[in-house]
């Protein structure tokens, strides 16, 4: 299975999953000009893909959707009520109703030789959820815009070769930073983002020697930067007397919100 983050961050998120066989994205927040640069960059092709995956309704997952789904007419999968509100949203221009597939959470589905499966996250829209891909005996993940986490998370993260796992901001720089209050208090709430700290925590709970690489993901542009997301996690895992990896490990790498980063194959 190869996977790509083309984009992942407060502006923007779109993910790469693919085989020999199928081509999938996990989300569309970005232009359609830019996701076709960052397949290109791959050896891919807006025309190899076969499937779209859309975690929530919110601009930076499906700002680039309405001109994709009219340049490539593929099947977009999606909660029930995320359709509803992404056929609301007019800014993306016309999609064709035709195209939509809807999805249940905790229901696994197929995309030509791959198996997809979408679980429920915390978040202030719809019916967010993030995806488990597997393929030919390996898997893959994308679990950003959730505000908590619990057992129930940790299930659908366990036993992964790739992981790309929300590591949205640092708290001080939030509570000192900007924003005004009520967005603070938005993204620190259950319904908000997860911090570095609670990135890290997490990570410590899936975790193994079977894991490949990790991907830090979907940073704000104002209250975080790489090298402290990073710094902040790695802390934490090592800080983990319980956890049997070390972030020495493996590959920890912070997501680029504005280019691709390097294919992973596992």
């Amino acid at each position: 299975m190869d996977f790509c983050s083309i984009a992942s961050g407060s502006s923007g998120n779109c993910i790469f999953a693919g085989s020999d066989e199928t081509a999938i994205l996990i989300d569309a927040g970005i232009s359609c000009k830019r996701i076709a640069e960052g397949l290109a960059g791959i050896g891919r092709s807006l025309s190899d893909l076969t499937g779209i995956l859309i975690t929530h309704e919110h601009s930076d997952h499906i700002s680039g959707l309405g001109v994709l789904s009219r340049k490539v007419q593929i099947p977009i999968y999606a909660t029930a009520a995320t359709i509803r509100q992404i056929m609301r949203y007019t800014p993306i221009g016309k999609v064709d109703p035709s195209l939509f597939r809807v999805i249940k959470a905790d229901t696994p589905f197929t995309i030509g030789d791959m198996r997809a499966e979408a679980f429920h996250i915390s978040h202030d829209a719809a019916d967010p959820v993030a995806y488990r891909i597997e393929q030919g005996g390996k898997a893959a993940a994308v679990a950003t815009d959730m505000g908590c986490y619990d057992d129930y998370t940790i299930s659908h993260l366990k036993d992964l070769d790739v992981a790309l796992v929300e590591s949205n901001h640092d708290v001080n720089m939030l509570e000192v930073g900007p924003y005004p209050y009520p967005l603070k208090r938005r993204i620190m709430s259950e319904k908000g983002h997860l911090s570095n700290e609670a990135a890290g925590h997490l990570l410590t709970q899936i975790l193994s020697p079977r894991m490949q690489a990790v991907y830090l993901g979907h940073l704000s542009q104002n209250n975080n930067y790489d090298a402290l997301a990073y710094a902040t996690v790695t802390t934490e895992i090592d800080a983990d007397r319980d956890c049997e990896v070390r972030s020495h490990d493996l590959p920890i790498m912070v997501a680029d919100r504005s280019h691709p980063m390097e294919l992973v194959t596992v």
